[in-house]
């Protein structure tokens, strides 16, 4: 498993790329349609970005078998960040309420369940050499 820190470096660099972003978006365009899909873009890579070294980090303490590769990890902190996008984009049309938060995550946190398990039936511990 590869250590916290190279993601924390990665999810740094994306946070800023993101958080900045959207910082200069929102202070210095006009919420066209151009700007207002770049919002999602830049909210993903924030999100993302954020959530990669908590991730990280999580995975790494809460270890499961097949162990968490770095595209794991990675696509997980991707589902944070394409999560919170959906929330907001459903908010801007007023559809979102509690209940439809909850059903959203928990269609994402089945789908990850599901990719895991598929991982699992493939997975093959490496044989032994001492024998």
């Amino acid at each position: 498993m590869p250590s916290i820190a190279s993601f924390f470096w990665t999810g740094l660099i994306l946070a800023i790329l993101g958080w900045g972003g959207l910082g200069v978006l929102t202070n210095f365009t006009t919420p066209t349609l151009g700007p207002r899909w770049l919002f999602f873009f830049l909210f993903t890579l924030a999100l993302s970005g954020t959530a990669l070294p908590v991730v990280a980090f999580l995975n790494r303490r809460f270890q499961s078998n097949p162990p968490a590769d770095g595209n794991v990890i990675l696509r997980q902190a991707i589902w944070v960040g394409i999560y919170g996008s959906l929330v907001v984009w459903l908010q801007l049309g007023r559809v979102l309420n509690l209940a439809v938060g909850f059903f959203l995550a928990g269609g994402f946190v089945l789908i990850e369940v599901l990719l895991r398990l598929g991982e699992r039936s493939r997975w093959k511990p490496k044989e032994s050499s001492d024998g």
